[in-house]
């Protein structure tokens, strides 16, 4: 199953990128990732940690959200648990659920996403993600959040909201996983 969605991704980044009319190298360019990475990535030689795939699908225009969403599916406005994409990040155990009815014509993902004890995700400043915005709201542990220079300590219960591209942290300092939902907007792009 792993490898299965290891080579979905691949193929899914080596579509868009080619639709798109960019090589290797755009691609890198635009998404400050390297050449090499992406190649092994389309190859499914490499798992993309989750701010390495973000910085590529930011590249590409689309959030996590609409990367994951399967292509030419038809649109509708249920969207049960039991068929929400799942995917986990290979480097920290991030799990992220889709929970967001795909396709829809709605500028707004919901994501559920639990994170594991002492897990850390970077997500750097990125131009092609600047307009997008998003909530952060804490259901279960604890979360550090630092966009820019301030650092947020989230407790259960607690909301953030943040501008995407200007880079941002996620930190689970506690003991047990930490589990949330991102609202994300892409209406500003």
């Amino acid at each position: 199953m792993e490898l299965e969605l290891e080579q979905a991704i691949g193929i899914r980044i080596r579509t868009l990128r080619l639709e798109k009319g960019l090589t290797l190298d755009d691609l890198a360019s635009a998404s400050g990732v390297s050449r090499a990475m992406i190649s092994r990535i389309e190859r499914a030689e490499a798992s993309p940690t989750a701010s390495l795939l973000a910085r590529v699908c930011a590249a590409l225009g689309l959030s996590l959200s609409e990367f994951f969403a399967e292509e030419g599916q038809e649109a509708s406005p249920l969207s049960r648990r039991q068929e929400q994409l799942v995917w986990r990040d290979p480097e920290t155990g991030y799990m992220r659920r889709a929970v967001s009815p795909p396709a829809t014509a709605s500028d707004v993902d919901i994501v559920d996403v639990e994170f594991p004890a002492g897990a850390r995700v970077s997500f750097p400043p990125h131009a092609a993600s600047r307009g997008m915005t998003q909530h952060v709201w804490l259901f279960d542990g604890e979360l550090e959040m630092t966009v820019g220079e301030t650092l947020y300590r989230l407790k259960p219960g607690d909301c953030l909201f943040m501008p995407v591209g200007d880079g941002h942290v996620f930190h689970n300092p506690g003991q047990a996983p930490a589990r949330y939902c991102v609202v994300l907007d892409r209406g500003g792009r």
